[in-house]
């Protein structure tokens, strides 16, 4: 039997993931390319294939039919937005992800963003290695109002980590009324930080919504690039009616776009699962849930 893995990296160093496929008798055909595959490469990588650790790679129905073979698919992650399940369902391929496996790495991460901001270390930083003595007045987590935008596993770490810090807390998830304590319109008006937690892929922030903020609030997102205009979000920050923006997932990975012109956004390479706890925890779940549907 054989798996091909789609995630750009996977169990390096983690010896306890490579003796258990040389124990099943697996064979392991890792992506030889390190990066995010197209849907060209994932076709010939699949070729003889009975399962894929899949990572961010486009899996849709064109590609299920040039990969007969295939026979299961277990996505390192919580996100499901690249590949059709439905098609995959048509096909006989199970699905899985590891939905509870990100959680804490991703909180930690937006949370470390949203201190580095408040606490203006990045700025702070650059000037000492410039050899410019500059103390800058920050804000405390306690003096700011955050609205989460989706309350799932990760909205909900991210939600408990604040509240410990003395954030008020305000929560919209669109599919999830009991949770949210107010509207869409009411948080993003009332909001000093803005923190996407939302699943889909769809855009839900665009100009009209910008002009609803206050004056420099501060936008987190660790969720999809695609959830928020990039032009309208690089006219916010030009302006400044976004202070300060962090992004780990971007419109294009690797990223070129316009947002690198904007000293006032931190942009990370979609490194919010890459603690050594979160990768190990998700590829061994992702690689039991193959196993399981492979039946091996």
């Amino acid at each position: 039997m054989k798996v091909a893995v789609g995630a750009s990296s996977f169990a390096d160093g983690n010896d306890r993931i490579e003796r258990l496929f040389a124990e099943k008798g697996v064979e392991l055909v890792r992506n030889p390319f390190g990066r995010r595959l197209t849907k060209e490469e994932i076709i010939r990588h699949l070729q003889g294939a009975d399962g894929l650790l899949a990572g961010l790679e486009p899996l849709d129905d064109e590609v299920f039919g040039a990969c007969p073979g295939l026979k299961a698919i277990a996505r390192i992650g919580i996100g499901m937005d690249n590949v059709d399940a439905e098609a995959a369902g048509r096909r006989g391929i199970k699905v899985s992800n590891t939905p509870e496996g990100p959680t804490d790495a991703v909180a930690e991460m937006t949370l470390a963003a949203l201190l580095a901001i408040c606490h203006n270390i990045i700025p702070s930083d650059r000037n000492v290695h410039d050899g410019v003595w500059k103390k800058r007045l920050g804000k405390s987590v306690s003096e700011l109002t955050v609205l989460i935008i989706g309350y799932g596993h990760i909205g909900r770490r991210t939600s408990a980590l604040l509240g410990e810090l003395g954030a008020k807390i305000l929560v919209y998830d669109k599919y999830n009324e009991s949770a949210s304590n107010v509207t869409f319109e009411e948080g993003l008006s009332a909001a000093d930080v803005i923190s996407l937690h939302a699943s889909g892929r769809d855009e839900i922030i665009g100009t009209q919504e910008f002009g609803m903020m206050k004056d420099g609030v501060i936008m987190l997102n660790s969720a999809r690039g695609g959830l928020i205009n990039e032009k309208a979000l690089y006219d916010a920050l030009k302006s400044g009616k976004v202070s300060a923006f962090w992004g780990d997932a971007l419109w294009q990975e690797p990223y070129g776009g316009m947002l690198k012109e904007c000293d006032n956004a931190i942009l990370t390479p979609h490194i919010c699962t890459y603690t050594t706890k979160c990768r190990s925890n998700m590829e061994m779940q992702a690689v039991e849930n193959l196993f399981r549907d492979l039946g091996v």
